[in-house]
């Protein structure tokens, strides 16, 4: 039963087969027979397990199993502390309420690896980069989160599922590594 941990680059789509406009997963992972457990946005970065296993898929993917992902969010503006209230008690986004969740502030500089295309920059106007620990990874749910506060995301990165994390992993952009001799996942996802 293998195991991969994909760091997926920025404008790449969730899927293997070729796309017209995007690279696919299958640029960056040749071993055939492995889909992704849960998605990323195709501008979204970071963090991204594939395997062939149907139960592990679902044990990382279905938020009635509350695997917690973590993601870095660059967010347009100085974020307050009403917001950092609103989105760790859970936010209405019109369709659902979302659980309540961890977030803080982060400073991810140093551990950061640049985006190609870098996002836009604004003297005048600054932004501020968070984490959030959410279970549920429901469609464009952090995006959502953060616009409906009053701080739309400028930059996405998931940067852990359960214990596994990208900088631990070691991953740049594009690199893969088997976990399969990491086995059993207890523990890990």
């Amino acid at each position: 039963m293998p195991l991969f941990a994909l760091n997926k680059p920025f404008g790449t789509i969730c899927q293997f087969s070729p796309h017209e406009k995007h690279l696919s997963l299958g640029v960056w992972v040749k071993t055939p027979g492995i889909y992704p457990a849960g998605r990323l946005d195709t501008d979204s970065e970071g963090l991204l397990l594939l395997t062939d296993d149907g139960a592990l898929q679902a044990r990382i993917a279905e938020p009635r199993h509350k695997l917690v992902k973590r993601y870095w969010a660059q967010v347009d503006g100085a974020l307050d502390a009403a917001a950092l209230e609103c989105l760790a008690a859970g936010v209405d986004l019109g369709d659902f309420v979302t659980r309540p969740c961890g977030v803080k502030r982060v400073e991810p500089v140093e551990r950061l690896w640049s985006r190609n295309p870098p996002i836009r920059y604004r003297t005048a106007i600054p932004t501020t980069w968070i984490e959030l620990s959410i279970t549920e990874g429901r469609n464009r749910q952090v995006r959502r989160m953060t616009a409906t506060v009053g701080y739309p995301t400028l930059r996405l990165v998931r940067v852990g599922i359960g214990a596994l994390d990208i900088f631990t992993l070691g991953l740049e952009p594009g690199a893969s590594i088997n976990l399969a001799p990491r086995a059993p996942w207890n523990g890990i996802v």
